[in-house]
């Protein structure tokens, strides 16, 4: 494992994973995982370049790590949090200091990269302010979306709708648990989380997907979104009235406040397998009573989003190519697979410095899979990205990045269950 780097940090931050209540609504409560007793945990925020040092302190009964989630890293592959990969796990009662630049701008997150720690509510905000945006707003806010699950993470099976329903063996996919609602920064909708605005005033929303399993949709009755990013880098704005996020997946989105009152921020689940959340978008003037609109059919496809920065880099044939196939054991079986193997009895996926490598994956399986690389962005479309969503039922994905980033590195689907039952594997770069 490689040896961590430090430097001269322009900002610090302290954490302490522990046990902890987390109240998602009045009299609403459950025994969790924390950092510093928040969920979400909380922000870290840096300009991008500085240098950040965060020490994590491990309190908690098993061992754990941070994983930077859209953090490059580069020349601190160290610091990336994947245990066995890039470090040995924080033990109970120690602490680890991770120390990175803040590259690149944009919305990103932490959490643990520990078994289901994540299902546990051990995440929070990582937000890197551009010097120099390429668009205009007054105010911003941070929406982190999550399952509600007060109960204790666990493997299921599901018939590929993307719901648990049962005990492993039982004829379906290793599956996440059924969740029993969903969070807008940890509340339920009965007392949801609230936006507030001004009238004629532009609110960039930045928009997390914390979930361990699901996809949701998102929309504010009577507003459009205006995206202009996506998990960090900047794209050509782009009016919607609806966009899917899946697990890991951040969009940037503009909204102007032109229609006076208080507006539901409706995040559903794609698949249905669980309740709806909401927030609410305030403006100043309103009277507090909620306001239904309407939310257009306008939703954003991945063709719509085209990348500020030149891509001529990620252009043309690539030096390698590398074929993946997604796919799961539908008849009881207890794995998820690339290219058959699952991790960590799996082949490392081996590059070199300096070339351009394309992963074209095709998904076997009537899943998504939402596929994140540590340490790179990639191109997919015209768009840099570091995580997507393999369509289910034959679904195909091609991605470009160039190696530019040595180290031992991690690509895996963000389904968290998924993740833990193989559906992943090391990227080496080769000596």
């Amino acid at each position: 494992m490689p040896e961590p780097q430090y430097g001269d940090p322009d900002r610090e931050y302290q954490l302490s994973a522990t046990e902890s209540e987390v109240i998602v609504a009045g009299g609403e409560s459950y025994n969790g995982w924390t950092y510093n007793g928040e969920y979400p945990g909380p922000e870290i925020r840096a300009v991008e370049g500085e240098r950040v040092r965060v020490t994590i302190e491990n309190d908690l009964s098993e061992e754990t790590t941070i994983h930077w989630h859209g953090m490059v890293l580069d020349g601190d592959n160290a610091m990336d949090g994947v245990p066995g990969v890039t470090q040995a796990a924080i033990e109970p009662g120690e602490e680890f200091v991770y120390e990175f630049d803040a590259e690149p701008a944009g919305t990103h997150w932490y959490h643990s990269h520990v078994g289901l720690q994540l299902d546990r509510e051990l995440l929070g905000p990582l937000i890197i302010e551009e010097r120099d945006p390429h668009i205009e707003y007054d105010t911003e806010a941070t929406l982190v979306l999550d399952e509600y699950l007060p109960t204790e993470p666990r493997v299921e099976t599901s018939n590929g709708n993307g719901g648990g329903m049962g005990g492993m063996g039982g004829g379906g996919f290793p599956d996440a648990p059924p969740a029993e609602g969903t969070l807008i920064n940890g509340r339920l909708p009965d007392e949801p989380a609230t936006v507030d605005v001004e009238e004629g005033s532009r609110i960039r929303l930045r928009l997390i997907n914390a979930a361990a399993a699901a996809t949701y949709e998102i929309g504010i009755d009577d507003h459009d979104l205006v995206v202009t990013h996506t998990d960090g880098p900047a794209v050509e704005p782009v009016p919607v009235d609806t966009l899917e996020i899946g697990p890991g997946e951040r969009y940037d989105a503009v909204v102007e406040a032109r229609s006076p009152g208080t507006w539901p921020i409706q995040v559903r689940a794609v698949n249905k397998s669980t309740s709806a959340g909401r927030a609410l978008l305030d403006y100043d003037q309103s009277d507090g009573d909620v306001t239904e609109g309407e939310i257009g059919s306008r939703q954003l496809q991945l063709s719509d989003l085209h990348a500020i920065d030149s891509l001529d880099e990620y252009r043309g044939e690539p030096d390698r190519t590398i074929d993946l196939t997604l796919s799961g054991e539908m008849m009881g079986g207890d794995e998820w697979t690339i290219n058959g193997q699952a991790y960590p009895d799996a082949d490392p996926i081996s590059i070199e410095e300096g070339e351009h490598v394309r992963f074209r994956m095709a998904n076997r399986s009537p899943m998504r899979h939402p596929m994140h690389l540590h340490g790179h962005h990639f191109v997919v479309g015209d768009a840099l990205k570091d995580t997507v969503i393999v369509p289910g039922h034959m679904g195909e994905i091609t991605i470009d990045f160039v190696a530019d980033n040595s180290g031992a590195w991690f690509f895996h689907c963000h389904h968290l269950y998924h993740m833990e039952t193989g559906m992943a594997r090391e990227v080496p770069y080769e000596k």
